[in-house]
């Protein structure tokens, strides 16, 4: 297949993986040996195996950081800081696209970023909804009050003398009045963590006034 027809077949998708090879072609073995080629090229580009973006020349629909975080590791969701920088929950700049999986924990790192995973048990996989990026590609990203206990649960041990100053001081949390008191406790009790609960009612105290 040449690339001009291969392009033109996949150029409305932002990525493309694998899986799709057999509906592209009767000669699925050929592609994946012109895939292999067209990357070296640069004419395609490849973020995580098994996974395809055109190159960048070629693209005609660039994805944001926060969709191809969701597309690299499924099922996962935007969370810990990326959300919560994105909802202005703390200041900084966060460089590194964080998320919430029920796979393993993982990182990867590739020509569009650093990409990090961290683990929950399925019955903690919920609190997310769906956006649209400035793309209009859908994009599933934590709330607001389950962006908060994500992160409180992976920083727990940080917490040894549940010093109050650690929100403002270490975390630089900011703008957590419009944060529902009710959701951050739904959300704290499915960890199921007697020291995630009693982290959560402080932050409430201190950052919600």
């Amino acid at each position: 297949m040449k690339y001009l027809t291969f392009k033109q077949k996949i150029q409305d998708l932002p990525v493309f993986s694998s899986g799709l090879i057999p509906s592209l072609t009767d000669n699925p073995k050929t592609l994946k040996v012109q895939l292999a080629n067209w990357k070296k090229q640069g004419l395609i580009t490849q973020p995580r195996k098994g996974l395809y973006i055109l190159g960048k020349e070629y693209r005609k629909i660039e994805p944001s950081v926060f969709y191809l975080a969701n597309q690299m590791y499924i099922p996962s969701y935007i969370s810990l800081e990326s959300a919560l920088g994105f909802y202005g929950l703390i200041p900084e700049f966060v460089a590194q696209a964080t998320s919430v999986t029920t796979r393993n924990t993982s990182a990867f790192e590739n020509e569009f970023g650093s990409f990090s995973y961290q683990h929950v048990k399925p019955e903690c996989f919920s609190g997310f909804i769906t956006l649209n990026d400035e793309n209009n590609l859908s994009i599933l990203i934590a709330t607001p009050e389950k962006a908060v206990v994500d992160f409180l649960y992976f920083n727990l041990s940080k917490f040894n003398s549940l010093d109050s100053d650690i929100f403002e001081g270490s975390y630089r949390f900011q703008n957590c009045d419009q944060l529902s008191k009710r959701r951050i406790k739904t959300f704290a009790n499915l960890f199921d963590t007697n020291k995630l609960d009693s982290v959560c009612n402080l932050f409430i105290k201190e950052m919600i006034k």
